[in-house]
């Protein structure tokens, strides 16, 4: 069994978490339930600042509120001297509620809308990370009327294909996001932003892809992206003062899964881009880095009880839990593998072979298919492990199921952070016209 974090087993043969034992937890707050180690989120992001710190380099490191959105979150990401990006209003509105200072997001996103960048112009963010020609003039023409100038960096395809998953892959030419390094619209962009007054181009961004363990990849990136910088240099006498080379950066999942340490990621990136651009004659830009999945997804357990099963002799034996793809679509979305125990009974021996079964009304609603355990009973509780990124983020009420509640846990203490939804939370949004009321009927 591998347990990240402050997790372990104890007295009782009970999985902890940050000292608050998860039936205790699911006694006070119910399942599915979403617990998230703090501690263990607090040390990836100083394993990020620290390395970086090392390099000598100018950095930011911006947390990518994509796999992870809640107040609390970002209040975390503020105390830990983090940057944020975002791909929406609603992203960028619960960071600023919670208070996270304006000037250090970075707002993303590949069809940005004009009500989206006036939201973001209006509380003043620090970096638009424009992604086409349409919002690239639309953003100046915005900034006009605002008096404002902003900055902007160019998203870039550097024709780049990490290791991973299609569905996840965005460094490579065919990719809906951002202009392409090979047929010169990366360059026509930079033409373009250098003409417009309300915008301050700082440089690009790149991305390769998710779920990526090795560095390589970073590497053969930075070595195009700096060669387009001293295209551009030599070319139009434009310098690039910001790189961002993205996120991506793996984790470990299951058996198999080899991510590297952060430090290491790091100084492959630093390392790239000193050398890349001291032979370039080029002063070193200061490097950006968005990490999502790296920084909360082994952090997170979700915890369920389980309910039915169905043993087909011969075939399999189906565990169903009170959660699925409502709560975790990414089985079904990417066909990501999870590992998990029986939070209530993890010293006992696996003696069977289950496939743990959602709760949905769709056959796909399967969240492991080849899990041992030991013989479960109703009412056991299921933690399955690395669930902290673009779980809660990508929930849904299919089957109009209430979302999980999440609760941080940190030396022995458990605070709710987002609160359980409610029967009313599912129909507060519902309208019935006055044509089909009932009243309107009997006439």
């Amino acid at each position: 069994m591998y347990l990240h974090g402050t997790s372990k087993i104890n007295d009782n043969g009970h999985l902890e978490i940050g000292g608050v034992d998860v039936a205790d937890l699911a006694a006070k707050f119910g399942t599915p339930l979403y617990i998230v180690d703090e501690a263990l989120v607090r040390q990836r992001a100083r394993e990020y600042v620290d390395a970086f710190t090392k390099t000598g380099l100018k950095f930011q490191v911006a947390y990518a509120s994509k796999a992870f959105s809640v107040k609390a979150m970002c209040v975390l990401a503020e105390q830990e001297n983090l940057s944020l990006d975002v791909v929406s209003d609603g992203e960028l509105y619960t960071a600023i509620q919670a208070g996270f200072p304006a000037e250090r997001i970075h707002f993303h996103g590949n069809n940005k809308t004009e009500e989206e960048i006036n939201m973001a112009l209006e509380v003043g963010i620090g970096c638009f990370v424009v992604d086409n020609f349409i919002e690239l003039h639309m953003l100046d023409e915005l900034a006009a009327k605002k008096n404002n100038v902003v900055n902007v960096l160019l998203r870039i395809t550097p024709g780049v294909e990490a290791h991973t998953h299609d569905y996840i892959s965005t460094g490579q030419q065919d990719s809906k996001f951002g202009f392409d390094l090979g047929n010169g619209s990366a360059r026509e962009a930079v033409v373009q932003a250098s003409q417009l007054a309300n915008l301050k181009l700082l440089g690009v961004h790149s991305h390769i892809g998710s779920q990526i363990f090795e560095v390589e990849g970073f590497r053969m990136a930075v070595e195009k992206v700096t060669q387009f910088a001293v295209a551009i240099r030599d070319e139009l006498g434009i310098l690039f003062s910001v790189i961002n080379v993205g996120g991506g950066f793996g984790i470990r999942y299951v058996e198999g899964d080899s991510p590297l340490p952060i430090a290491e990621y790091v100084n492959a990136i630093a390392d790239a881009i000193k050398s890349n651009f001291t032979a370039a004659d080029y002063a070193w830009p200061e490097i950006w880095v968005e990490p999502g999945r790296s920084m909360v997804g082994d952090a997170g357990t979700t915890l369920y009880t389980v309910g039915t099963s169905k043993n087909i002799p011969g075939v399999r034996k189906y565990l169903a839990v009170d959660g699925g793809m409502t709560d975790n679509p990414r089985p079904a979305l990417y066909q990501s593998q999870y590992e998990a125990v029986l939070a209530n009974r993890a010293n006992e021996e696996a003696t069977e072979l289950v496939s743990i079964a959602g709760k949905c009304c769709e056959s796909g609603d399967m969240l492991i298919w080849d899990l041992k355990l030991p013989e479960a009973k109703t009412g056991d509780l299921l933690a399955v492990f690395c669930t902290g990124a673009y779980n809660y983020a990508m929930a849904s009420n299919y089957n109009r199921i209430r979302r999980p509640a999440v609760v941080f846990v940190k030396d022995g203490q458990a605070d709710l952070v987002v609160q359980r939804e409610s029967l009313d939370n599912i129909v507060c949004n519902d309208v019935i016209p006055e044509r089909l009321q009932k009243s309107s009927l009997a006439k």
